[in-house]
């Protein structure tokens, strides 16, 4: 399968697959990311997503692993393959540079620059909303990494859609770089985190939008079932509770109907069901494992009727 890179992002050209980067240097170890990396380009895929702060909730990390390992990546394959992918990163979590004044801005963005060992940021995020910081600071500050051709195009995560709405209002007022695009936590699952005020804004704005946790943490995956013990550990505790929960078997069950009619896996199918969203541009999801792949990548070719659309959105309701 190969992907094509006929989606926008401002005046980025992107894939319909965006691979997250939390996994580098944190249970994927350099070779492991490294091959992963190459999985995914191969295949046509080219938006690199990380964050400044992945992985500093590993004891003894201090952030910047993901970036770090990116930069390797990027520094071993050449010029050819840096031109060739967007690499997105964000700021404001990292324990160096927290929050979003102007200042925390500039100095992250210097830091994720060296640590991905390139000369510019394609998409540049706000990580989490800093409201104790006026949205015209952040914007200004943005702005300016713009300008001095450090960040092609700028974008936020987490944030209000009040916050949203007065950033891109003070772009339009002054003519500031705008923010082309939008991160929200959003799947089968968790809709109420994307749907309504927030997606209606994203419309209206034209942004851009790619879903994080579009996986849920795994349990969109299949590999957990009803009346199966669960393993110990965070995500598997996440999905536990979603387990327990009617609609989390609901889900799955959609889930499972729709991959069999497809012969495809039901992280493809989460996926796809994502994708054909009218806001989304590209899900994003991670893989630890090269032969993770191949179930992300599908997501490219898998067409879903208006019949299985809809069993998957009901089930989800």
């Amino acid at each position: 399968m190969q992907m094509n890179a006929d989606r926008k992002i401002g005046q980025l050209s992107v894939s319909p697959l965006a691979l997250g980067g939390n996994v580098f240097g944190w249970t994927a170890d350099t070779p492991t990311s490294f091959a992963v990396l190459d999985a995914y380009t191969d295949a046509g895929g080219n938006v690199i997503d990380t964050a400044d702060g992945y992985s500093a909730w590993v004891e003894g990390n201090r952030g910047g692993e993901s970036e770090t390992v990116i930069g390797e990546w990027l520094a071993a394959r050449g010029p050819s393959v840096r031109d060739n992918v967007v690499v997105a990163t964000k700021v404001a979590r990292h324990p160096d540079h927290m929050g979003l004044a102007p200042a925390t801005i500039k100095a992250a963005c210097e830091d994720s620059l060296r640590r991905l060992r390139t000369d510019r940021i394609d998409l540049y995020y706000t990580h989490f909303d800093d409201e104790s910081v006026e949205v015209s600071d952040i914007v200004s500050a943005l702005d300016d990494l713009v300008r001095e051709g450090k960040v092609r195009e700028i974008a936020a995560s987490n944030i209000s859609p009040a916050r949203l709405a007065a950033s891109l209002a003070f772009s339009d007022r002054e003519g500031a770089a705008r923010y082309a695009a939008l991160q929200p936590h959003y799947n089968l699952v968790s809709r109420d985190t994307y749907e309504g005020e927030l997606e209606e804004l994203a419309r209206r704005e034209s942004l851009a939008v790619l879903p994080y946790y579009a996986l849920a943490s795994g349990f969109l995956t299949g590999k957990y079932r009803p009346g199966e013990a669960v393993p110990e550990g965070a995500r598997a505790g996440k999905a536990a509770q979603l387990l327990a929960t009617e609609r989390g078997q609901r889900v799955l069950a959609a889930l499972t109907t729709v991959a069999a009619a497809h012969q495809a896996s039901e992280a493809t199918v989460a996926l796809a069901w994502l994708a054909a969203q009218p806001t989304v541009t590209a899900p994003i999801a991670s893989a630890r494992a090269v032969d993770q792949l191949p179930a992300l990548l599908a997501v490219a070719d898998l067409r879903l009727t208006n019949d299985e659309l809809r069993l998957l959105t009901d089930a989800s309701a």
